[in-house]
C-alpha cells in the first residue's frame, strides 16, 4: 500500500472535507483520490439502489458489492439519502455548508429544485468550492457516458488497426481523465483559499469538467497534428503517426513493444538487433527520415525479432537501453502493482487507503447523529488499514 507509514493527519488534505454527490466513474474517482489524500469523504447515495455501479456486476464481492463499484468508492462513508424528502435534503445542505468540497455529476437544475443546487449555497458558504461533473457542459442534458465521449470527441476514430471500424479505448478512459482533470481543478481552488486568493464570487468557486471537452484536450499530439497540418487523424493500430520504429512486433513466444522515442535509442536499437545496415545508413539517422523508410524499418525488425523469444529480447534492448516492454495481461500487470480484491489498484499519488468502499448506508446512522464528527469516531471507521 502506497504510504504505508503515513498517518492521516500527515496526509496533505488532511482535515479537508468533501461530500461526494456523485455516481459511476468520474466523480466517483475524483472523490476517492481526495479521499486518498487525506479528506474526508461522504458519499451521498439514493435509498434502495445506491450508486449504479453497484448494481454493475458479476463480479461479485463476498458483501455483494461490485467489483466496479469497488473501484471507486475506498476511503468514504455512505449515507443514503432522499432528495426529494425534506429531512433528508435539509441533512445534505447541512452536510454542504460545513463542507470544503462538493462533487457532482447531477443534470442541470437537479440540485436547484431540491433546494441543494450550487447557486444557493455558494453564496451561503463564501469558503465552499464546488465541482459539478457534466457529459457535454454545463448546459447539455444529455447524460455523460464514456462510450459515447470517447465517439464524440476524436478517440473512436484514431483507435484501431487501419482497415478496422473505429474502437473504443478497452478503459472507460474518458471518465478517468476527467476524474483527475476534477481533482486538479480542485486542488486549485483549495490552494487559492489557503493563499486568500480564491475570489468570492460564487461562480469563480463552482467548476465544471466535461467529458467532452477533458478527453478532446487529451488528443494532444494527435489533435496538434491535425491543427497543423490541416489534415485528419487516422488508425495508426499499435503504431505511432509520428515516431518510427514505435510499435508492437511479435517475438517468437509472446509479443512485444519497441518505443524508438529518439535518434540515440534509434541507433541503440538498430544496433542491438544486429541490424547493422540500418544503423549505418544516414538517411536513418533522424526521425523524419525513419517516417520516411516506415516500412523497411519495420519489416527488418519484425523479421529479426521473430527468431527469438520475448524474453531474449527484452533482456537485449534493456540492456542496450531501448525503451521497450512485453505485452502482459490485466492479471500480472494488476497483480504486480499490489492491486485488492477489496480496494482496488494502490493510490498513484502519495496517498494512503485507509477506509475500504462502504456498503449502502453502511454510516448512515452515525452520520445521522453526528454530522462530519463521523469520521472521529472509533478506528474502525478511519485509521491505517494496512491488512487492507
Amino acid at each position: 500500500m502506497n504510504g504505508a507509514s503515513t498517518t492521516k493527519h500527515s496526509l496533505p488534505l488532511s482535515g479537508i472535507r468533501v461530500l461526494d454527490m456523485s455516481r459511476v466513474l468520474a466523480g466517483p474517482l475524483c472523490a476517492m483520490m481526495l479521499g486518498d489524500l487525506g479528506a474526508d469523504v461522504i458519499k451521498i447515495e439514493r435509498p434502495g439502489a445506491g450508486d449504479d455501479t453497484r448494481g454493475w456486476g458479476p463480479p461479485f464481492d463476498d458483501q455483494g458489492r461490485s467489483a466496479y463499484y469497488l473501484c471507486t468508492n475506498r476511503n468514504k462513508l455512505s449515507v443514503a439519502a432522499d432528495l426529494s424528502v425534506p429531512a433528508d435534503a435539509e441533512l445534505v445542505r447541512k452536510l454542504i455548508l460545513e463542507a470544503d468540497v462538493v462533487v457532482e455529476n447531477f443534470l442541470p437544475g437537479s440540485l436547484d429544485r431540491r433546494g441543494v443546487g450550487p447557486l444557493d449555497l455558494l453564496s451561503a458558504e463564501p469558503r465552499l468550492v464546488w465541482c459539478t461533473l457534466t457529459g457535454f457542459g454545463a448546459e447539455s442534458p444529455r447524460p455523460g457516458y464514456d462510450f459515447v465521449v470517447q465517439a464524440e470527441s476524436g478517440w473512436m476514430a484514431i483507435t484501431g488497426e487501419p482497415d478496422g471500424e473505429p474502437m473504443k479505448i478497452g478503459v472507460a478512459l474518458a471518465d478517468v481523465i476527467a476524474g483527475k482533470d476534477a481533482v486538479a481543478a480542485i486542488l486549485a481552488l483549495l490552494t487559492a483559499r489557503e493563499r486568500g486568493t480564491l475570489s468570492a464570487d460564487e461562480s469563480h468557486r463552482h467548476v465544471t469538467i466535461s467529458l467532452l471537452q477533458s478527453a478532446t484536450a487529451a488528443l494532444v499530439n494527435v489533435a496538434q497534428n491535425v491543427l497543423v497540418s490541416g489534415e485528419d487523424a487516422g488508425r495508426w493500430g499499435n503504431a505511432h503517426p509520428n515516431l518510427s520504429p514505435y510499435q508492437l512486433f511479435h517475438a517468437a513466444d509472446a509479443p512485444v513493444v519497441i518505443a524508438v522515442g529518439s535518434d540515440a535509442h534509434w541507433l541503440l536499437c538498430a544496433r542491438a538487433l544486429g541490424l547493422d545496415d540500418l544503423a549505418a545508413d544516414e538517411a536513418l539517422r533522424t526521425n523524419r527520415g525513419r517516417l520516411a523508410q516506415r516500412a523497411r524499418i519495420v519489416g527488418a525488425i519484425a523479421a529479426r525479432v521473430r527468431t527469438s523469444t520475448a524474453a531474449h529480447w527484452i533482456a537485449v534492448l534493456e540492456g542496450a537501453g531501448v525503451p521497450c516492454g512485453v505485452v502482459k495481461r490485466v492479471k500480472d500487470a494488476v497483480t504486480s502493482a499490489g492491486g485488492s480484491a477489496i480496494t482496488g489498484i494502490p493510490p498513484a499519488t502519495q496517498g494512503e487507503v485507509r477506509l475500504p468502499p462502504p456498503l449502502l448506508d453502511e454510516h448512515g446512522t452515525l452520520v445521522r447523529a453526528r454530522g462530519w464528527k463521523a469520521f472521529e469516531n472509533a478506528s474502525p471507521i478511519v485509521g491505517p488499514r494496512s491488512s487492507l
